[in-house]
């Protein structure tokens, strides 16, 4: 009797798990899409037909741990006093990329890769971050504590100002205890700058 045929969704599924450990275990450059399919017991024209390139499915992982980062951005308290929201997001964003260095180098390699391209997967996480700050943002000035009077465009300058402390390349750059001491000051700025009713 022939065993039943996968889903496609289920084959993809399993060839991103597979890929993502084999990654994790020897690093995006020393894994090939034979390897892959080798794990996996399917030929390597398999796993193209799901994944046109290497790169194809290390920005699949990357979109993935994108949207992992989404849910644990949108289970910030929301209880945190407005003028400290934007630090804690960004205390919150940049520690998570930092315990991903530490514990996930090899993910934080694909990352990298990505950080600095058109790829979906940047420009995903780029309209991640600006829809936060532009929430909060938004809560300031309904609040009445900031002034602004287009929170989306400002929200493109917060987000581009903080990437001293959440772009990729810096994170891997900077001293250790740099960058804490670097965010807080780079929110401060910001916030003055809000708060200030000459914004306006």
């Amino acid at each position: 009797m022939r065993k039943p045929r996968r889903k496609a969704e289920e084959t993809r599924e399993d060839i991103l798990l597979k890929a993502e450990e084999l990654f994790r275990a020897g690093g995006f450059s020393k894994v090939s899409i034979a390897d892959i399919a080798a794990a996996l017991g399917m030929s390597p024209a398999n796993v193209f037909k799901h994944f046109h390139s290497k790169t194809a499915l290390a920005v699949a992982i990357t979109e993935r741990h994108i949207s992992h980062m989404s849910a644990r951005l949108a289970s910030l308290d929301d209880t945190v006093q407005i003028s400290e929201r934007l630090l804690k997001v960004a205390q919150r964003l940049m520690e998570s990329h930092l315990d991903d260095l530490r514990c996930s180098p090899y993910i934080f390699e694909m990352v990298l890769m990505t950080a600095d391209t058109d790829f979906p997967s940047g420009r995903l996480y780029k309209q991640l971050l600006e829809e936060k700050f532009e929430a909060i943002i938004h809560a300031g000035v309904e609040a009445g504590i900031y002034h602004c009077p287009d929170p989306a465009r400002t929200a493109k300058a917060v987000s581009a100002a903080l990437a001293s402390v959440l772009h990729p390349v810096f994170l891997v750059r900077s001293r250790p205890g740099e960058l804490p001491e670097r965010c807080e000051v780079v929110v401060e700025l910001i916030n003055a700058a809000l708060q200030n009713p000459l914004a306006k």
